[in-house]
């Protein structure tokens, strides 16, 4: 019997140490992965590929750097989709509460809340899917890309990598698709329905714009605006 339970402890200690390299793996893959992209542009996305070998096809996206794209767009999105980009560490709870509280009330299920920092973690490096598990990943990202990347390049890579249009991704390619010009020349009215779609860029159109886009198109300019009175945007150093 003493055999057989040093064996059993063996195998236990072997599983444990297997267990351990595995987790230390991951997480040094991780870091490595998110310190790569602290430089280099971002080639692609798991959405990326996912949608071209749906639709056959590839995608179009040009990376431009910060400074080559409009200031109108960077308050466009912060209006839009995270308002305390520059206040909270990735995670905004007030808005994840608030969100919660709606659901609940509305008898749906949980969603919304994400902020920029989660949306680019779930883009650059996640599958698109809605488990309590893909969330958990995504929190992991969205927390070493808080620590790692500073928030100018947090919202450079958004910027590149989101969607605009099936196959269109990033600001560059999104700005000559809908307006027939680069991202830097971007008026306010042409970031603000850019930012107007960004909930379902693969119905709705920024040019031209439906009734909705356009409508919310002018209460996004309308936050624009408070976005640069209020320094919304000043983490981003524009």
């Amino acid at each position: 019997m003493a055999v057989w339970r040093g064996a059993g402890k063996g195998k236990a200690g072997r599983w444990l140490r297997l267990a351990a390299y595995g987790v230390a793996g991951f997480i040094a893959a991780c870091l490595l992965w998110v310190l790569a992209y602290v430089v280099l542009p971002v080639p692609g996305t798991p959405l990326m590929l996912i949608r071209a070998v749906e639709s056959g096809g590839g995608w179009q996206k040009q990376w431009q750097p910060l400074p080559r794209l409009s200031p109108h767009l960077v308050r466009a999105v912060i209006a839009a989709e995270d308002s305390r980009f520059c206040q909270h560490g990735g995670v905004d709870w007030d808005a994840v509460e608030q969100a919660l509280e709606r659901n609940e009330q509305g008898g749906r299920s949980v969603r919304g809340g994400s902020t920029i920092s989660q949306q680019v973690a779930k883009n650059a490096f996640l599958w698109p899917d809605r488990s309590w598990l893909r969330k958990g990943v995504e929190l992991w990202f969205t927390g070493l890309v808080e620590t790692f990347w500073s928030k100018r390049r947090i919202m450079e890579v958004y910027l590149n990598i989101v969607e605009w249009a099936p196959g269109v991704y990033g600001a560059e390619a999104a700005a000559r698709h809908w307006f027939g010009k680069g991202a830097a020349d971007l008026s306010p009215r042409e970031a603000a329905l850019l930012a107007a779609i960004l909930p379902s860029p693969r119905q709705w159109k920024a040019n031209p714009p439906g009734r909705y886009v356009a409508a919310r198109a002018g209460i996004l300019q309308r936050r624009m605006e408070i976005v640069l009175r209020d320094g919304l945007d000043d983490c981003v150093g524009r």
